[in-house]
């Protein structure tokens, strides 16, 4: 081979690796376009192409020196399932000479990194130290790049700009910026035959073009502070430049301009991907002081799903009724455990016949697509739409709500009766859906007491185009608060969260950590509208004050009403209060029927058949009857303490009861007499004897008014 046939021989690309930095010991992070350099001497093959670099790293960095390099598949993203010895690098636009990252990762002694988004392959003594037990995410806390980082490695560009070194990514997360947002991918990994699944934290970019990667400013700023080496080879360029001095400039620059890294102009990324995707406008009319009919009437059919134009508009519209505050968490927030997910937009939807007949839309009913569900427009297989095409596990007529907020795939749903008629062997798939940075709400009414201690009363506003899960309870909520506002005699501070479901009370209570030693419990509302009687579920602990107090209201009030022990009879948000950690004594109250019953937990549960017809007006007015008076028990019951010693001389106070005329009266005054000695609440007492709060309550009132007893 002559000279002119090649660019550069193996000593220049050696010399160049040096010129920039890089020398015997060192751990380098490459990212290679080899073939922007031009053509290496005596390098006929891809093969020997890919050697000819191998070697000259290898010569720079010696045998104690260790090589990592990119071999990201994105397996998570496309739904595919990541093999950590087999899937293949896929490369991107940043890695054009992807042949060497597959060449790479399958060399003797080679380890790669667990990561199925964006693993990194590596040779050397720390290749196991920075590759091994990697956590959950691409770019976060002890992530490859942040081992990396700490242990003193270096980065290296071959043909490339310092933009498209991923290390960026690891600085924008650790920094926070406003074009970035955490986002969780889940499926499953398979690593040396072992099947496991798992979620993986990838911190992605909005999809606004102002969020692409700026080209040139990092990479000039860097040069121009002499962290950022450069040197001529071939007809190309090699880049070199510590980690940490990356991570220090990078991390100063964005302080200063958090799209510093971004192609820009910077702006609210919210309005930015609202101009992307567009907004779905739902007029809404709710006259003043709506009935609990109209507020139903006016936003059950809407799409509300967890972040949505349909909620958005629905919650905005409650607002009108209530003074309310609607707190925001971005997409990506961390709430403890829990990401806020993305916004959720279905712009059409639909199954057809490949003669064109319309079989069911989006438009039709919002529970005909899966609420989450990717994008898809194709033919396909009558038996690859059954594998995506859901119908109700009890009503051959009900169009099933099927949601999959955090995995990802497509997926219509239709009932059980339209699907027995699909005998074609092929249709057409079109679900246009889109994926964009938001806000999850969360609406909170707050009523002051005389106490910071508060009551919370919690409902959920998700699920599309159903009303007694959860309407109902936000409706009813609504109108207690709406009596409470009225009132200025109230011991303890009384709150109303309206939610998406789980998430929205994770969101709340995560940002709100101040509040919670002062919560002193609360009820959860949902499905009361429901021809059942009230079912009271506890909470986790079973025996607090709000569990004696509400027990006894609801004894009282519903003479068919029962209790049952915590994740018993439903569930939904009193969950994240009882949960470890938070341990917020939240009861749910709801009309349920028994977990043994066919139907449970009520006929229409998670369908299009759960419409306004199964919401009673008399019965939502009940509940909110009970509801009051659930409160009023909680607000009366105090702890009185004994300011006598022995029993009463009843006679003397005129508080005898006479056991010949009346012996339950006698022995429920005596009784009650004994239990009160400042250890014991009003609820309390009344559980134990086995009476009503009221007549507990008036007893221990008399005594109070004979200078017997006082409450604390």
């Amino acid at each position: 081979m002559t000279r002119s046939n090649w660019d550069y021989t193996q000593p220049e690309l050696i010399e160049g690796f040096r010129e920039v930095g890089f020398g015997s010991r060192d751990t380098v992070f490459v990212h290679v376009g080899l073939d922007a350099l031009g053509q290496p001497k005596d390098c006929s093959t891809k093969e020997q192409a890919c050697k000819f670099l191998l070697s000259a790293l290898q010569e720079v960095v010696g045998a104690d020196g260790t090589i990592l390099v990119p071999t990201y598949t994105y397996s998570f993203c496309r739904q595919e399932i990541f093999d950590v010895q087999n899937t293949p690098t896929t490369g991107g636009p940043w890695s054009p000479f992807s042949d060497f990252l597959e060449y790479f990762r399958q060399l003797p002694g080679a380890i790669r990194s667990s990561d199925p988004i964006h693993s990194v392959a590596g040779l050397g003594p720390k290749a196991k130290e920075l590759l091994t037990d990697v956590p959950p995410t691409c770019f976060g806390e002890d992530s490859v790049y942040h081992r990396l980082r700490r242990t003193g490695g270096k980065i290296c560009t071959i043909g490339l700009g310092l933009h498209e070194a991923t290390f960026l990514h690891h600085v924008e997360e650790m920094v926070g910026v406003p074009f970035r947002f955490k986002k969780l991918f889940t499926g499953y990994i398979r690593n040396n035959g072992v099947m496991q699944k798992k979620g993986w934290i990838y911190y992605v970019r909005i999809l606004a073009e102002n969020s692409l990667p700026d080209e040139y400013r990092l990479q000039e700023r860097a040069q121009e502070a002499g962290r950022c080496r450069e040197t001529k080879v071939g007809r190309g360029k090699i880049l070199g430049i510590d980690s940490r001095d990356h991570f220090e400039l990078t991390s100063q620059a964005l302080a200063k301009n958090p799209w510093f890294t971004a192609k820009g102009p910077g702006g609210d990324p919210v309005k930015l991907e609202q101009e992307r995707v567009g907004r779905s406008r739902h007029k809404v009319n709710v006259p003043t002081n709506a009935s609990m009919a109209e507020m139903i009437e006016a936003i059950w059919a809407l799409p509300r799903d967890l972040v949505s134009d349909g909620y958005d508009a629905a919650l905005t519209a409650l607002a009108t009724q209530v003074p309310m505050t609607i707190h925001e968490y971005p997409s990506g927030t961390e709430c403890w455990s829990w990401l806020v997910p993305e916004k959720w937009t279905c712009h059409e939807a639909y199954l057809e016949t490949l003669e064109g007949k319309r079989l069911f839309s989006y438009v039709d009913n919002p529970l005909h697509v899966v609420s989450y569900s990717l994008p898809f427009e194709g033919e396909v297989s009558r038996q690859e739409l059954f594998n995506h095409l859901h119908n109700h596990h009890q009503d051959p007529d009900a169009i099933p709500y099927i949601f999959k907020f955090y995995e990802r795939d497509w997926g219509l749903c239709c009932s059980k009766n339209l699907k027995d008629t699909l005998l074609d062997e092929r249709y057409r798939v079109v679900i246009k859906s889109s994926f964009s940075y938001d806000t999850l709400k969360v609406g909170e009414v707050v009523v002051p007491g005389k106490s910071e201690e508060s009551i919370v009363l919690c409902a959920h506003l998700c699920h599309p185009a159903m009303v007694e899960d959860d309407l109902t309870g936000v409706v009813v909520g609504i109108k207690v608060m709406q009596e409470l506002l009225k009132r200025r005699d109230l011991r303890y501070t009384y709150r109303f969260l309206i939610v998406p479901e789980t998430i929205g009370s994770t969101a709340y209570l995560s940002h709100h950590e101040a509040l919670l030693p002062k919560m002193k419990g609360g009820l959860f509302l949902e499905m009361l509208g429901l021809e059942y009687p009230h079912a009271l579920q506890l909470s986790f602990a079973g025996d607090t004050e709000l569990d004696l107090c509400f027990s006894l209201a609801l004894k009282k009030h519903d003479l068919y009403g029962w209790t049952g022990p915590f994740r018993t009879l439903i569930g939904n948000d009193e969950r994240q209060f009882n949960a470890p950690g938070v341990r917020i004594p939240m009861l749910s109250l709801s009309r349920v029927l028994p977990s043994s019953a066919a139907d449970w937990p009520y006929r229409g549960y998670h369908s299009s058949l759960d419409t306004p017809e199964l919401a009673s007006v008399k019965r939502l007015e009940d509940s909110c009857n009970l509801i009051s008076q659930m409160i009023d028990t909680l607000e009366n019951n105090v702890v009185p303490v004994n300011r006598f010693k022995g029993e009463v001389f009843c006679s003397r106070f005129g508080l005898h009861i006479d056991w010949w005329t009346n012996p339950e009266g006698n022995k429920a005054l005596f009784d009650i007499m004994y239990l009160i000695d400042g250890t014991r609440s009003v609820a309390r007492i009344a559980s134990e004897c086995g009476i009503s709060f009221e007549a507990t309550k008036s007893t221990i009132d008399k005594m109070h008014d004979c200078g017997l007893v006082e409450y604390e």
